[in-house]
């Protein structure tokens, strides 16, 4: 049994409860069923008449809302004491977090808006900004929003290209994963080339002091 078929027979069972139980599930790090595809096929289903388009996507933003506030709540409360106590396991310790949220706090907002996009991110971008204990104002205003965009996206695949859901959705995730790995390439290469470039400065300015 394939993936689209997973999908398919969870929603013949289950119905609207794939969306109010799935999503959250898929941003707990248990993606069964998977985001994209649950999210592709509803829209296919309304498509089809199957399933009301309004209550079918108020559904899955609902679902998908819910699952990004419970790992942000969990993250919140949860992380930071976990981090303290059992991080060094897991070369995690408290200063990474705190330069990680300087970071954050220069660049992450706008990030958050396109999280929900990169694939492996999504599931733990919540428990991520709970640990570095963003505002939830800040969510309710950035993550709340890339999630309503992710929704809408996925969802209007299905919608708007019917019978072609499946193609089409795996040409966006092959393209997402293509762009999003190449962003990463360089970032670390930019990471790289600033850092070598500090320290060409560095022995530089050491050798003209010496």
């Amino acid at each position: 049994m394939n993936l689209f078929e997973v999908v398919e027979g969870l929603f013949e069972q289950y119905g609207y409860l794939v969306l109010l139980i799935g999503l959250p599930l898929d941003f707990i790090a248990l993606p069964i069923p998977p985001g994209n595809s649950t999210l592709t096929y509803t829209g296919f289903l309304a498509y089809k008449g199957i399933m009301g388009p309004a209550p079918a996507f108020l559904s899955a933003v609902f679902g998908a809302v819910a699952g990004l506030t419970v790992t942000y709540l969990m993250g919140y409360k949860l992380g930071m004491p976990l981090i303290e106590r059992y991080g060094k396991w897991l070369f995690l310790k408290p200063s990474l977090i705190q330069k990680t949220q300087l970071y954050y706090d220069k660049y992450g907002n706008k990030l958050l808006l396109i999280s929900f996009f990169i694939p492996g991110v999504r599931q733990f971008i919540g428990y991520f900004i709970g640990i570095i204990r963003v505002p939830y104002r800040t969510v309710m205003l950035y993550g709340y929003a890339g999630v309503l965009s992710w929704v809408a996206f996925f969802f209007g695949l299905g919608y708007i290209f019917g019978e072609q859901w499946q193609y089409i959705l795996n040409l966006i995730e092959f393209y997402l994963k293509a762009f999003f790995i190449a962003i990463a390439f360089l970032l670390v290469a930019l990471f790289l080339h600033n850092r070598l470039r500090k320290q060409k400065r560095k022995k530089k300015s050491e050798a003209a002091g010496g």
